[in-house]
């Protein structure tokens, strides 16, 4: 445990700018736009319910304590450019994470070292799967509540004070634990694209991300030019979402109801979805729980699993570039 921590740091040391820098100066962004938004949106208008409530002032105790509501359950989405700016980042740190020790020649470096080939890898995916999302939601939780706070300030100029439906809401406080706890979740959705890319980054000599990318696009163009040729009644639509995209767009967070249909269903067919975003919210987080049960995630995990272990295989073989 103690070397795979010092793996970790060593991870995290190297690619400081895009586990961390990256999403802190995006952060920075968000609040510095949603402080000149609300500096200058002298007429601001809010939609409850589909009513226009373009005077706060006038808003009743209840629909002040809906608004609490919606805003504390809405707070994990506030961040949502830094969760897809998260996938990037993963997505391009594990195209290098193998391949840059290779060209650099540091690998002969590090298999000097009393550590395994299936640590070193292990903490590689650890990082993609684990800190990263841990270190990209600690950075959304900062920026959300500071959106937040200023927001409910630019609400009391207004006439309409929410902190104290604000601080009493339920939605609020749980919405950081209910975000932590779908990092399991993640990561086993996260498995295929993570697995792939370490596969293709401790073999590819080089071009790794057209090796990563084109190899998938192209098996798939090929496919489905025979299949419209030959007519091999191959259904290429589920060749293109179930083979193509899990390689290449797992790590988006949220993709399982891409791949999970029977997930996107329940959320379509949710009770109380419509005008009702606590109730949205409420159904992402539960549809996301039961995707645990779909089959579609643990085909995925094998061969995400399947493929980290080829790395593993040819970080031990493969020592020059």
């Amino acid at each position: 445990m103690n070397t795979m921590k010092w793996l970790m740091q060593r991870e995290y040391w190297e690619n400081k700018g895009m586990l961390f820098w990256a999403p802190a100066i995006v952060s920075g962004l968000m609040l510095a736009f949603t402080a000149v938004m609300l500096i200058i949106g002298n007429n601001m208008e809010m939609h409850i319910n589909g009513d226009s409530l373009s005077r706060f002032h006038e808003m009743s105790a209840a629909q002040r304590h809906e608004l609490a509501n919606a805003v504390g359950a809405a707070f994990p989405m506030m961040a949502t450019p830094l969760y897809i700016l998260m996938a990037f980042v993963i997505f391009f740190y594990c195209l290098g994470a193998l391949y840059d020790d290779r060209r650099d020649r540091s690998i002969l470096f590090w298999k000097s070292l009393p550590v395994s080939d299936v640590t070193t890898v292990l903490s590689k995916v650890a990082v993609a799967t684990v800190a990263a999302p841990l270190i990209v939601a600690i950075i959304g939780f900062v920026a959300s509540l500071a959106i937040i706070l200023m927001t409910s300030l630019a609400l009391s100029f207004h006439g309409v004070n929410v902190f104290g439906d604000l601080l009493s809401s339920t939605n609020l406080w749980l919405s950081p634990f209910r975000m932590l706890s779908l990092i399991p979740i993640y990561l086993l959705w996260a498995l295929p694209t993570v697995g792939w890319l370490l596969m293709v980054s401790s073999w590819a000599r080089g071009k790794v991300f057209l090796w990563a990318v084109g190899a998938p696009l192209m098996t798939g163009a090929l496919l489905a030019w025979a299949n419209y040729a030959f007519k091999l009644g191959v259904n290429i639509e589920w060749f293109f979402s179930q083979v193509v995209l899990r390689l290449l767009g797992s790590v988006l967070p949220g993709a399982w109801f891409i791949f999970d249909r029977s997930a996107q269903e329940a959320m379509k067919h949710a009770p109380g979805m419509e005008n009702d975003p606590a109730g949205q919210i409420s159904g992402f987080f539960n549809e996301t729980y039961a995707s645990l049960a779909s089959p579609t995630l643990w085909v995925g995990v094998a061969a995400g699993v399947a493929m980290i272990a080829v790395a593993i295989w040819m970080r031990r073989w493969r020592e020059e570039n």
